[in-house]
């Protein structure tokens, strides 16, 4: 699967995200009495913050999934680890279909720390699941991702986890990602 990245538009694309994030499949993304307004308000504050940004995965043009990175020494992270120079956060949403395609969500995945990982500056990737979240956990293992620790966010507890540059470019093939390492 071929994906490509664009700029989420908060205004453009807010009917779109919000029926993705008020899914009950979404229930992790912690927006599930959300309304369209709360969702316009939320992603214009993410495209305002030079430290957080949100981006549609596009398949063949079509949004496909959503991919927030963000700089954790300043945003959802602050004062809970100590950050190294090239982290980036991260967090994806894959929206809820009536026809599922196997290894989609790993696709997904394995695409979006590719392309954080075009950026030479990135050297390590930080998650912050919810610990109830195993279908991600699992996700992110595949990925080269390893878990640190629990810790407790202000909305949840999370299992803070890592990727380096090198884990994930070892589990996956130059030839698969296109990505030099």
């Amino acid at each position: 699967m071929t994906f490509t990245f664009r700029p989420l538009d908060p205004l453009k694309d807010a009917e779109l995200l919000h029926r993705w994030v008020t899914h009950p499949k979404a229930a992790f993304w912690m927006m599930q009495g959300a309304r369209l307004e709360d969702v316009e308000r939320a992603y214009m504050e993410i495209a305002a913050d030079e430290h957080h940004h949100a981006l549609l995965g596009l398949q063949e043009g079509e949004p496909a999934f959503l991919m927030e990175k963000y700089d954790p020494a300043h945003r959802e992270l602050v004062g809970l680890y100590e950050p190294l120079p090239g982290d980036v956060g991260m967090h994806f949403l894959t929206p809820p279909t009536d026809r599922p395609v196997r290894g989609f969500t790993r696709s997904v995945i394995t695409a979006v720390m590719a392309h954080l990982f075009e950026d030479p500056a990135t050297h390590r990737v930080v998650v912050e699941p919810d610990v109830d979240n195993k279908a991600v956990h699992a996700l992110n293992e595949a990925v080269g991702f390893v878990a640190e620790r629990e810790i407790q966010k202000p909305e949840k507890k999370a299992l803070l986890s890592f990727c380096t540059r090198e884990r994930f470019f070892n589990r996956h093939s130059l030839a698969a990602t296109g990505v030099p390492a």
